[in-house]
């Protein structure tokens, strides 16, 4: 028994499920918010368009029926259609979901855009100095411009690859005056050898 709540605990505290957590909450909280636009703002504008067009009041009103029962009122005589007992297809359940569809996806599209972007931003961020940022201010460049930073820090890298072969090959000419100032053993001997073979 200890085991498997050792085993349990590992499993909840790992960071997979936690983020899964985090995402069903959210996920409960965003379709509410998703119904209620749909609800609330979008469909009555399409009801108002399916009026203007169909004559009906609203999606709930757009059935095709396979089996209709109708209802006589006994006191007015209004027939209306029992849809408890009626056959029929829901067009307007239909469109409705598909509504809902676009609508999450169209705001999930949105949210991983921004994530995306954002993450960009971050890995410019990491990659650029204040000195940098200035230098990207100064030439009148945003650090968000991808080809701009691109650009910028290929001029950088570029540079400071010029600067360090210029400064190698200043070091090897110093290392060769150094070594010609103070010769070693070898270095006397190859010379004398150099004399010799004149």
């Amino acid at each position: 028994m200890k085991k498997f709540f050792s085993e349990f605990k590992k499993f909840i505290t790992r960071g997979n499920v936690l983020d899964m957590a985090v995402g069903v909450i959210v996920g409960g909280a965003f379709t509410a918010i998703v119904n209620a636009l749909s609800n609330n703002i979008l469909k009555p504008i399409i009801n108002w368009i399916l009026a203007a067009i169909l004559g009906k009041d609203s999606l709930s009103e757009l059935y095709t029926f396979l089996l209709r029962t109708e209802v006589t009122d006994a006191t007015t005589g209004e027939v209306t259609v029992d849809l408890a007992n009626s056959i029929y297809i829901d067009w307007g359940a239909f469109i409705n979901a598909i509504i809902n569809f676009l609508l999450i996806a169209l705001v999930l599209f949105s949210i991983v855009r921004i994530i995306n972007r954002m993450k960009d931003i971050d890995l410019v961020d990491d990659r650029l100095t204040k000195e940098d940022k200035k230098a990207l201010k100064a030439q009148g460049k945003k650090i968000t411009d991808k080809a701009a930073v691109k650009e910028y820090l290929e001029a950088k890298a570029a540079k400071a690859a010029e600067e360090k072969a210029k400064a190698d090959a200043e070091a090897a000419e110093k290392a060769r005056l150094e070594r010609e100032a103070n010769p070693t053993t070898e270095d006397l001997l190859k010379m004398i050898l150099a004399q010799m073979q004149k």
